[in-house]
Protein backbone atom coordinates (compact mmCIF):
# COMPACT_ATOMS: atom_id res chain seq x y z
CA UNK A 1 0.00 0.00 0.00
CA UNK A 2 1.34 3.45 -0.87
CA UNK A 3 1.97 5.94 1.91
CA UNK A 4 -1.36 7.35 3.11
CA UNK A 5 -2.98 10.75 2.86
CA UNK A 6 -1.87 12.99 5.71
CA UNK A 7 1.67 11.58 5.76
CA UNK A 8 4.70 13.80 5.41
CA UNK A 9 6.07 13.06 1.94
CA UNK A 10 9.51 11.44 2.16
CA UNK A 11 12.07 13.81 0.73
CA UNK A 12 14.44 12.61 -1.96
CA UNK A 13 17.10 13.75 -4.36
CA UNK A 14 17.19 11.90 -7.67
CA UNK A 15 19.00 12.49 -10.95
CA UNK A 16 17.40 13.77 -14.13
CA UNK A 17 19.13 14.12 -17.48
CA UNK A 18 18.58 17.39 -19.30
CA UNK A 19 20.19 19.00 -22.32
CA UNK A 20 22.72 20.61 -19.98
CA UNK A 21 23.64 17.35 -18.20
CA UNK A 22 22.65 15.55 -15.03
CA UNK A 23 20.73 17.64 -12.52
CA UNK A 24 19.32 16.94 -9.08
CA UNK A 25 15.57 16.73 -8.57
CA UNK A 26 14.96 17.34 -4.87
CA UNK A 27 11.36 17.11 -3.71
CA UNK A 28 11.71 19.59 -0.84
CA UNK A 29 12.98 22.28 -3.24
CA UNK A 30 9.34 22.58 -4.32
CA UNK A 31 7.88 22.91 -0.82
CA UNK A 32 6.39 26.32 -0.02
CA UNK A 33 6.51 27.19 -3.75
CA UNK A 34 4.01 24.91 -5.44
CA UNK A 35 1.95 21.77 -5.09
CA UNK A 36 3.46 18.63 -6.58
CA UNK A 37 2.03 15.76 -8.58
CA UNK A 38 4.35 12.81 -8.08
CA UNK A 39 3.84 9.99 -10.58
CA UNK A 40 5.55 6.61 -10.40
CA UNK A 41 5.66 4.49 -13.54
CA UNK A 42 7.20 1.06 -14.19
CA UNK A 43 9.44 1.48 -17.23
CA UNK A 44 10.22 3.85 -20.08
CA UNK A 45 9.59 2.62 -23.60
CA UNK A 46 6.51 0.60 -22.62
CA UNK A 47 3.16 1.35 -24.20
CA UNK A 48 1.11 2.30 -21.13
CA UNK A 49 3.90 4.40 -19.62
CA UNK A 50 4.42 6.21 -22.91
CA UNK A 51 0.70 6.90 -23.24
CA UNK A 52 0.51 8.17 -19.65
CA UNK A 53 3.49 10.52 -19.88
CA UNK A 54 2.49 11.84 -23.32
CA UNK A 55 -1.05 12.52 -22.09
CA UNK A 56 0.24 14.24 -18.96
CA UNK A 57 2.72 16.29 -21.01
CA UNK A 58 -0.02 17.38 -23.41
CA UNK A 59 -2.24 18.43 -20.49
CA UNK A 60 0.28 20.00 -18.12
CA UNK A 61 -1.73 23.22 -17.96
CA UNK A 62 -4.65 21.27 -16.47
CA UNK A 63 -2.72 20.48 -13.28
CA UNK A 64 -3.47 23.85 -11.67
CA UNK A 65 0.12 25.07 -11.80
CA UNK A 66 1.49 22.08 -9.89
CA UNK A 67 4.94 20.74 -10.66
CA UNK A 68 4.77 17.24 -12.10
CA UNK A 69 7.61 14.84 -11.37
CA UNK A 70 7.59 11.31 -12.77
CA UNK A 71 9.81 8.60 -11.31
CA UNK A 72 10.89 5.24 -12.69
CA UNK A 73 13.78 2.84 -12.08
CA UNK A 74 15.20 3.55 -15.55
CA UNK A 75 18.54 5.32 -15.86
CA UNK A 76 18.37 9.08 -16.41
CA UNK A 77 19.95 8.55 -19.82
CA UNK A 78 17.22 6.13 -20.92
CA UNK A 79 14.58 8.51 -19.57
CA UNK A 80 16.06 11.41 -21.54
CA UNK A 81 16.15 9.44 -24.80
CA UNK A 82 12.57 8.26 -24.25
CA UNK A 83 11.41 11.80 -23.47
CA UNK A 84 13.04 13.17 -26.61
CA UNK A 85 11.59 10.40 -28.79
CA UNK A 86 8.07 10.99 -27.44
CA UNK A 87 8.07 14.75 -26.73
CA UNK A 88 7.57 14.15 -23.00
CA UNK A 89 7.79 17.43 -21.10
CA UNK A 90 7.33 16.10 -17.57
CA UNK A 91 10.34 16.20 -15.24
CA UNK A 92 11.63 12.62 -15.19
CA UNK A 93 13.67 11.40 -12.23
CA UNK A 94 15.66 8.19 -12.01
CA UNK A 95 15.29 5.93 -8.99
CA UNK A 96 17.82 3.48 -10.39
CA UNK A 97 18.73 2.26 -6.89
CA UNK A 98 15.03 1.75 -6.00
CA UNK A 99 15.26 3.76 -2.79
CA UNK A 100 12.34 6.13 -3.36
CA UNK A 101 9.92 3.45 -4.57
CA UNK A 102 10.56 1.72 -1.24
CA UNK A 103 10.10 4.97 0.74
CA UNK A 104 6.71 5.52 -0.92
CA UNK A 105 5.88 1.79 -0.69
CA UNK A 106 5.18 1.45 -4.42
CA UNK A 107 7.43 -1.44 -5.39
CA UNK A 108 6.07 -3.77 -8.07
CA UNK A 109 7.97 -7.03 -7.53
CA UNK A 110 9.32 -8.93 -10.51
CA UNK A 111 7.42 -7.10 -13.26
CA UNK A 112 7.20 -9.51 -16.21
CA UNK A 113 10.03 -11.49 -14.65
CA UNK A 114 12.60 -8.73 -15.25
CA UNK A 115 12.91 -7.45 -11.69
CA UNK A 116 11.41 -4.99 -9.26
CA UNK A 117 10.11 -1.74 -10.71
CA UNK A 118 7.90 1.09 -9.56
CA UNK A 119 4.22 0.30 -9.39
CA UNK A 120 2.04 2.79 -11.22
CA UNK A 121 1.12 5.29 -8.54
CA UNK A 122 0.21 8.93 -8.02
CA UNK A 123 0.52 11.37 -5.14
CA UNK A 124 -0.47 14.98 -4.69
CA UNK A 125 1.79 16.72 -2.22
CA UNK A 126 0.87 20.16 -0.93
CA UNK A 127 3.19 23.12 -0.38
CA UNK A 128 3.79 21.96 3.19
CA UNK A 129 5.04 18.57 2.01
CA UNK A 130 1.96 16.65 3.14
CA UNK A 131 0.38 13.95 0.98
CA UNK A 132 -3.13 15.04 -0.01
CA UNK A 133 -3.82 12.26 -2.56
CA UNK A 134 -2.42 8.73 -2.69
CA UNK A 135 -3.16 6.03 -5.24
CA UNK A 136 -1.55 2.86 -6.50
CA UNK A 137 -3.29 1.33 -9.48
CA UNK A 138 -4.42 -2.32 -9.32
CA UNK A 139 -2.12 -3.32 -12.19
CA UNK A 140 0.64 -1.63 -14.20
CA UNK A 141 -1.78 -1.44 -17.14
CA UNK A 142 -4.19 0.79 -15.22
CA UNK A 143 -3.71 4.57 -15.19
CA UNK A 144 -4.16 6.75 -12.12
CA UNK A 145 -7.43 8.62 -11.64
CA UNK A 146 -6.39 11.94 -13.13
CA UNK A 147 -9.82 13.49 -12.49
CA UNK A 148 -9.36 12.82 -8.76
CA UNK A 149 -5.81 14.22 -8.90
CA UNK A 150 -7.06 17.41 -10.56
CA UNK A 151 -9.94 17.70 -8.08
CA UNK A 152 -7.46 17.43 -5.20
CA UNK A 153 -5.28 20.12 -6.76
CA UNK A 154 -8.30 22.40 -7.22
CA UNK A 155 -8.97 22.23 -3.47
CA UNK A 156 -5.39 23.22 -2.67
CA UNK A 157 -5.23 26.50 -4.57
Amino acid sequence: MPIPIGSKAPDFTLKSKTATGLVDVKLSDHFSKTNIVLLFFPLAYTSVCTTEMCDVSNGLNSFAGADVIAISVDSPFAQEAWAKANNIKVTLASDLNKVVIKQYDVVFPMLAGVGDTAARAAFVIDKSGVVQYSEQTPTPKDLPNFDAIKATLAKLK
